[in-house]
């Protein structure tokens, strides 16, 4: 049996020799430690060996199982530095050649008019809430006085995880959850911004787009502290010489509502073809909140008022830097970002 098992193990380091990848070392393996392999059929035949002499032939297997375990490790490490030492020479640099300039973008137009926002209405004593972007049908519609069926919600088809959840639709359902965390049912002054979700794709509206939503309960808020907030809002925004309009709305959350208009940047309330020759330009909705809401919000209407605004960040960001096409600001075109990366705050967009 020692024999039989040198010649083994010389033919064992003739087959390593003349490995030279690594699927012909797998093969060896197989040939060897297989189901049918050389070492396996050894280890299965010490049934048939006599007792006296089990212990000598299982020490002879165990040699030339060493034998390949060893040499099969051994072949698997050179093998694998080679794959290396090749790699490392097919992806060799040389440095000795001019660097290709990377284009650089900059600060995203969209995420510009966040900050703008947040700071102002900091300033102005506000807190930020991160709404959740996936809503139930209760704080996203019922909650904010849309009933089961309400014509309201046709306006916002949108896209819904099942019969209840629903990705949001505006930022307004933050109204609510603000409403019900407050528990010492004290004044709120919030704004929420982030992603609404709409079914909507066009030039100038996207399935997906951003919110700003404003609130405050106090008592004796009046429509005119909306009035005066929104005119300041506007005027830091767009511009000091920016005028103001409101037309009377509807909107389920609130009443009396309004759409809130500004003078056209481009002409100054002139007449042109962005404002579509009548000088001015939808820019958001608000209006007083309603009864029912306060109510469902766990507030006393008899005690407590309040006012809420919502516009879409994407319109303040197209009408802020002239962009003409909300698609724009998804293409990650970095030719079109490069745009906004200057120190002063006057920019001339080109397509």
């Amino acid at each position: 049996m020692h024999q039989k098992i040198d010649l083994l193990i010389e033919k064992l380091l003739k087959d390593f020799n003349e490995v030279k990848t690594m699927q012909e070392l797998n093969d060896l393996k197989v040939k060897y430690q297989g189901k049918k392999g050389v070492i396996t059929e050894l280890n299965s035949a010490i049934k048939d060996i006599p007792a006296t002499e089990k212990k000598d032939y299982g020490m002879e297997v165990n040699r030339l199982r060493s034998a390949f375990n060893e040499g099969f490790e051994n072949i698997k490490l050179r093998i694998e530095q080679e794959l290396i030492n090749k790699k490392l020479e097919e992806e060799k640099i040389d440095i000795s050649l001019p660097s290709s300039k990377r284009k650089k973008g900059s600060k995203h137009p969209f995420y510009r008019v966040i900050e703008e926002v947040e700071d102002l209405f900091v300033s102005m004593g506000y807190d930020v809430v991160d709404g959740q972007e996936l809503e139930d049908d209760e704080h996203c519609f019922r909650l904010l006085n849309y009933t089961k069926g309400h014509p309201a919600r046709d306006a916002q088809d949108t896209f819904y995880i099942d019969s209840e959840y629903l990705l949001r639709t505006q930022t307004s359902a933050a109204q609510s959850r603000v409403m019900q965390a407050n528990t010492k049912k004290g004044p709120i002054r919030v704004i929420c911004p982030g992603k609404t979700y709409r079914r909507d794709d066009d030039a100038t509206h996207s399935h997906q787009f951003g919110q700003v939503e404003g609130l405050v309960i106090d008592k004796n808020i009046s429509l005119a502290d909306l009035k005066g907030t929104l005119e300041i809002f506007a005027k830091k925004l767009l511009g000091e010489d920016t005028k103001v309009r409101f037309r009377p709305s509807y909107f389920p959350f609130t009443s009396p509502s309004c759409e809130v208009d500004v003078s056209c940047f481009k002409c100054g309330g002139k007449g042109c073809p962005l404002c579509k020759k009548t000088g001015w330009i939808e820019l958001l909705g608000a209006g007083m909140v309603h009864p029912n809401v306060l109510r469902m919000g766990g507030y006393d209407p008899d005690l407590f008022t309040g006012f809420a605004f919502g516009t879409g960040l994407d319109r303040l960001a197209m009408f802020k830097y002239a962009i003409p096409d909300i698609r724009y600001l998804y293409t990650n075109d970095v030719r079109f970002l490069k745009q906004f990366d200057r120190k002063d705050e006057e920019y001339e967009i080109k397509y």
